[in-house]
């Protein structure tokens, strides 16, 4: 390991460059910051790794991530580096001797992308357990443009931060932070604030309620750090006064929070839950950036560069009550309009009616499908009508009523307290154990050996609360294992089956951190029902996934006017094509509106898709806004889809500015034929695409400007 006698040592790495600072009587600090343009300095600085365990607490008492005794007396003790391909890590050891904690906080970057990762592992280098309460991923304080002259401000900054329900995802909201963590007089006292913005998920819901991602803007400075915690469990950060500059925390589970703990015996290692950050010079770039790493670290898949058009027969449509004689028509339809997926969704194993507390066992029904061939003859219509057969299963669970609820042992399920953890009839499978595996693998492997599955919806419909204390030092102890088992499960399956789509759907949109969506080829946005209020989740969508990820429904039906149709269609249109709803039940005009709709996609969205950047033309959309709007920035081409709800009528000016200055072509790629066409230009000098949208009902239309 190399040792530095200087008292900074920098790191440079494709887009990014990291200079620390150090000293025998000081933590490590990350003095600079350079991520592709954007470069900020750090006067004020935070220890890089916070670590609470019970036998130290905080210098300050506090209920704050950071402010820790160890992170405090975390002395450096060398880095090195490697490089693999387009990847390069940084790994920088720390070390407390009097308490003997070591730590190794490591960084990584990849070519493609002006985003940092990073984790923390601590050791046990005593004799004694070490008990550890809560260990951050990452932490910083904010900082200021590098080479000015500006000192850290706290009431430069804004926060922006989301929530999500069910099914009211990706509501977005900017917020001063001076207005969360109000300025107290701390002069007066000379202590740092006990004050921080503490934001929490618990469960395995890890965007139920609040998401893992957020933005700290400043347009003063001309800087934007976006952050996020990459886990599908338990989660916390935190944004902070430390009265010379705010700071940012992050980290996984904790024992105040969520009922953690991991006690290190002598030699042992505890890793934290990843983390990524990214600065720029403003939110727009801080989402390309985001992008960028998206694409570059999510797990490789042939379906990244095909995007594929999906039918589910569950939406507004069958909703769990699958048969074959509602099937087959529903198949020819989604056939004759072009999709390339047909997804059957709940039900289809159930022979009693009641499928929820039956799940689990995952043997198709008879009853449902009476003929010679049961299930088959319904997977057989799907591939002879050119598509991919997908299926719905909600593996983490068994049904009180299952089968599987007794042949699987109790080792197999969470538990606390010595008894089987059931949440609305539902037992939960604890990945952590070769039963539980065993079983999900032995039903992938029948579901793609005998019936050719090609595309799996892997939902989750309830959430096991603090975890399962079984072989655990704690229930959050435990329910972080599950969900690392959870995931390593998950990539297991794409290399048994390379070929092999996965959805990731928990509840609609309950679970869309970085942990699943990069591991997943589709991930479900919603459960949402009201096409008139699905705009809103689809436009913001890409804050969360890739758009060629984001899956939003359109479930058209035979009762609708042609404006209705067209605005469901427009809703999924710049995101994965995500088809429900009667088609069967159509006449020939509706029918050929929903096959001009597929056909758009695949000749404007499909080919640029995967390489696009989303944007927002009229800032993030609001749950109540009438005029809501979301772009792809294709480079020399842009899609924008704007949906008016009722809106006042009259002209909107999106924000087109990347191009402003150059002429552009205005098209209106959806719908096409036969509707009324909206009044659209281009405004070269102002950067703008002039639209002018009707009043007083629900429309939506796609255009595209080619510069």
């Amino acid at each position: 390991m190399e040792m530095m006698m200087s008292q900074t040592f920098t790191w440079q790495a494709g887009p990014a460059t990291l200079t620390f600072d150090c000293a025998d009587d000081q933590p490590v600090g990350l003095a600079e910051l350079r991520l592709g343009a954007a470069a900020a300095a750090f006067p004020f600085r935070t220890p890089i790794a916070e670590v609470m365990t019970t036998g130290t607490g905080h210098v300050l008492s506090c209920n704050k991530l950071t402010h820790t005794v160890i992170g405090s007396e975390l002395r450096y003790r060398g880095h090195e580096t490697a490089d693999q391909g387009t990847r390069h890590e940084l790994r920088v050891a720390l070390a407390d001797d009097a308490r003997g904690v070591e730590a190794v906080v490591r960084y990584e970057v990849d070519d493609a992308a002006a985003m940092v990762r990073t984790d923390v592992t601590v050791t046990n280098a005593g004799d004694a357990p070490l008990q550890l309460d809560s260990v951050t991923s990452w932490t910083s304080t904010l900082g200021v443009p590098q080479g000015g002259d500006q000192t850290p401000d706290l009431t430069a900054w804004d926060l922006m931060e989301g929530r999500s329900d069910w099914p009211a995802e990706g509501r977005w909201a900017r917020r001063p932070l001076n207005y969360l963590l109000p300025p107290i007089a701390q002069q007066i006292t000379k202590v740092d604030p006990r004050q921080g913005y503490q934001v929490i998920s618990s469960g395995t819901w890890s965007t139920g309620m609040n998401l893992p991602l957020a933005v700290l803007e400043s347009q003063a400075f001309g800087l934007a750090w976006l952050f996020q915690i990459e886990h599908n469990g338990a989660w916390r950060w935190d944004v902070q006064d430390d009265t010379a500059d705010a700071a940012v925390a992050l980290s996984g589970p904790t024992s105040e929070n969520h009922g953690w703990c991991r006690i290190l015996e002598s030699g042992e290692s505890f890793t934290t839950v990843p983390a990524s950050f990214t600065l720029a010079t403003d939110l727009g770039a801080a989402v390309r950036n985001l992008t960028d790493y998206r694409r570059a670290v999510r797990a490789p898949h042939p379906d990244h560069a095909a995007v594929r058009t999906v039918f589910n027969d569950y939406m507004n449509t069958i909703y769990g009550d699958p048969t074959t004689a509602k099937e087959l028509p529903l198949i020819e339809a989604a056939g004759k309009v072009g999709v390339e997926i047909f997804v059957i969704d709940c039900g289809w194993y159930d022979d009693s009616g009641d499928w929820w507390p039956s799940v689990g066992e995952w043997m198709p029904s008879k009853t449902r499908f009476p003929g010679e061939k049961g299930i088959v003859e319904v997977i057989d219509a799907i591939k002879a009508a050119g598509m991919v057969p997908g299926i719905w299963i909600e593996p983490e669970v068994i049904g009180v009523k299952s089968p599987m609820a007794d042949k699987l042992p109790d080792s197999a399920f969470f538990q606390r307290h010595g008894e089987r953890v059931v949440e609305q009839e539902r037992y939960i499978l604890d990945l952590r154990d070769p039963a539980a595996r065993a079983h999900l693998d032995s039903v992938v492997d029948r579901l793609v050996t005998e019936y050719g599955i090609g595309y799996f919806k892997f939902d989750y419909n309830v959430s096991p609360g603090a975890g399962t204390d079984l072989d655990a030092d704690a229930p959050g102890d435990g329910l972080l294992g599950h969900n690392r088992a959870y995931s390593a499960w998950i990539e297991d399956l794409h290399r048994r089956y390379p070929e092999l789509i996965l959805e990731n759907c928990s509840s609609g949109g309950m679970r869309e951190d970085f942990a699943q969506t990069g591991r997943f080829e589709v991930q479900s946005t919603s459960d949402q029902q009201d096409w008139k209020l699905y705009p809103a989740i689809a436009a913001a969508a890409p804050m969360m996934m890739l758009p060629e990820q984001a899956a939003n429904w359109a479930y058209p039906q035979s009762g609708m006017t042609p404006e209705e149709t067209a605005f469901n269609i427009n809703t999924t249109f710049l995101g994965r094509f995500f088809l429900s709803g009667y088609l069967n039940r159509m006449d020939p005009d509706q029918l050929a509106l929903v096959q001009d709709g597929v056909a758009s996609y695949k000749a404007h969205v499909q080919p640029v898709i995967g390489s696009a950047m989303p944007f927002w033309p009229l800032g993030m959309p609001g749950w109540f806004d009438d005029v809501l709007a979301l772009g792809l920035d294709a480079c020399d081409r842009t899609l924008v889809t704007v949906w008016a709800r009722e809106a006042k009528g009259g002209e909107v000016r999106l924000n087109l500015r990347r191009w402003q200055g150059r002429a552009g072509e205005v098209t209106t790629v959806y719908p096409g034929e036969g509707f009324e066409a909206w009044p659209v230009r281009w405004d070269a000098a102002a950067g703008e695409l002039v639209a002018t949208v009707p009043g007083g009902l629900y429309a939506a239309r796609t255009f595209e400007v080619r510069f």
